[in-house]
């Protein structure tokens, strides 16, 4: 038997049984049996726990995955087995020795919850299968067998009859969407995206109205972080500025049509739309202060000092010395709602003055990108040096990214101040400006698409899917370490297309082929 086999077949199950002690340490198992309870028909109350058998599924997709991670794709079939039977047996090893602990803190009544808050005796019992003591060599069969089934099932799905029905259903389906194509009229191809639009709009403007409060809240906080993901997409996918101070800019937004909207403190009452509009302007003198001592700095540097910025400003709006100014830890309450034509805004209201601003702000977005400036942008992204040399003004350029991106900020600040008539110091944390970066991260950087994926991702289906709440750091750190091992471009990458090689082929062709023998020799 080969030893790099052993070694590294073990390597995988000792880790995959780490992890899962970890899961245990801080209660995921009991919400991922919870979340395959409810997929599966069975609704679990909150704060309630799942039945043993949906903690057996968790158990069982997992020691899968532990075999089929273990098994390469050069060895022969048998060697796959050994390697996730291995993988099994390794992982089952590192669960019994941690069974075992789990069981003498159920028979001493021993209650660990002063040090780890999670683990309570009910979810020692789930884990463990309900059987106590006899739940240990339970789980060592369970993942000895699983891990040798996952071997067999990564055999079976990468083998050449799996992956030549593959590529025969996507030439199916490529074959059926010519001939579609080729059959429907000139005038559907040359304006379906536009028409595809248009339904989508349509469905937009419809579903507000018939799919609930609730709907509408995630809907609004989704489309709010997709303004937000633009503005950032500005400064970072196409500027090449790593910002992580965003938070700071949605905070002027929101005070700006907190403190000129509300009767605390300062009783002003201007009304919603010029606090709206002094709330993008203090945005972007946000951006320009921020800007102009820090254009030398970049990387690492610049988001150091970007957090910096962010964090001065919460501290401040959370500082008793300034709560006659900006309210203070209390926050600013009672923020007066919008009103169009004599009629007060609802939560349906909000979610087309939302739709509507994300629609500006992608239409801006996209033009700023095909514009001189956006491909100035893109050459100091690329290289700041040969941008200066072929003379773009980087200093100006840079700023300027910055101002824009800071004015979506302020603009979905103000919008998110008025549609919860409260903001506080924490609304503005720095998990905001991480909610962001990851948002244009896992979404893709320059992908208006890869964005507003991101945001449902990432801040729709944590609201959706409320038991993910309480491990939405954890989440995040597994889709951000995924993404950058699966999908480095993002969900859905932005296409450039490759101009240099069109221009090079339609050179190519120019060239006289006399020319082209005679350097040759």
């Amino acid at each position: 038997m080969n030893k790099d086999i052993i070694r590294t077949s073990s390597r995988k199950g000792l880790l995959f049984g780490i992890v899962l002690i970890f899961l245990v340490l801080i209660n995921f198992h009991i919400m991922a049996s919870t979340m395959i309870s409810k997929l599966l028909g069975t609704n679990v109350l909150r704060g309630a726990f799942p039945e043993v058998r949906f903690m057996i599924i968790f158990l069982v997709i997992y020691g899968l995955w532990a075999g089929w991670s273990a098994v390469s794709r050069e060895n022969k079939t048998t060697t796959k087995l050994l390697e996730g039977l291995i993988s099994g047996i390794t992982t089952g090893i590192v669960i019994v020795l941690f069974g075992l602990i789990l069981f003498f803190l159920l028979e001493t009544q021993t209650d660990v919850r002063r040090y780890l808050t999670a683990l309570s005796f009910v979810s020692i019992n789930i884990f463990l299968l309900g059987l106590r003591g006899a739940g240990v060599p339970v789980l060592f069969g369970l993942f000895t067998l699983t891990g040798l089934l996952g071997g067999a099932l990564a055999i079976g799905l990468r083998s050449k009859t799996v992956s030549n029905f593959k590529h025969s259903i996507k030439a199916f389906v490529s074959n059926v969407r010519q001939s579609i194509t080729s059959a429907l009229p000139e005038f559907v191809t040359k304006y379906g995206k536009y028409m595809i639009y248009l339904v989508l709009l349509a469905l937009l403007l419809l579903l507000p109205s018939r799919w609930g409060s609730y709907n509408n809240f995630v809907f609004g906080m989704v489309g709010l972080y997709v303004i937000l993901g633009i503005g950032l997409n500005i400064m970072l996918g196409l500027s090449g500025q790593f910002m992580i101070g965003i938070a700071a800019l949605f905070a002027m937004g929101a005070y700006s049509v907190a403190l000129l909207n509300s009767p605390f403190p300062h009783g002003l009452m201007w009304g919603f739309w010029p606090s709206l509009v002094v709330g993008v302007v203090m945005a972007v003198i946000g951006g320009l202060l921020l800007g102009l001592p820090i254009m030398r700095l970049r990387g690492d540097y610049l988001g150091i000092v970007t957090l910096g910025f962010g964090e001065i400003i919460r501290i401040l709006l959370n500082s008793d010395l300034l709560t006659d100014l900006t309210g203070g830890p209390r926050g600013i309450q009672n923020i007066q709602q919008p009103t169009f034509l004599g009629r007060p805004f609802n939560d349906v209201s909000y979610a087309y003055l939302i739709i509507v601003a994300m629609a500006v702000s992608i239409f801006l977005y996209y033009r700023l990108e095909k514009s001189r400036t956006g491909r100035a942008w893109l050459s100091i992204k690329e290289d700041t040096l040969v941008a200066r040399a072929t003379g773009v003004d980087v200093q100006k350029y840079k700023l300027l990214a910055l101002c824009i991106g800071a004015a979506f900020a302020g603009l979905a600040g103000g919008i998110f101040a008025a549609r919860n008539q409260f903001t506080g110091p924490n609304d503005h944390t720095l998990m905001v400006s991480i909610n962001v970066l990851s948002v244009v991260i896992v979404g893709g950087l320059n992908s208006i698409p890869g964005i507003i994926l991101g945001s449902f991702a990432l801040r729709g289906l944590p609201e959706l899917l409320r038991e993910l709440e309480t491990y939405r750091l954890l989440v995040f750190g597994a889709l951000l370490v995924f993404m950058m091992l699966v999908r480095p471009d993002g969900l859905w990458p932005s296409s450039r297309p490759n101009l240099e090689e069109k221009g090079s082929s339609d050179l190519k062709e120019d060239i006289d082929p006399d020319l082209e023998g005679r350097g040759n020799d």
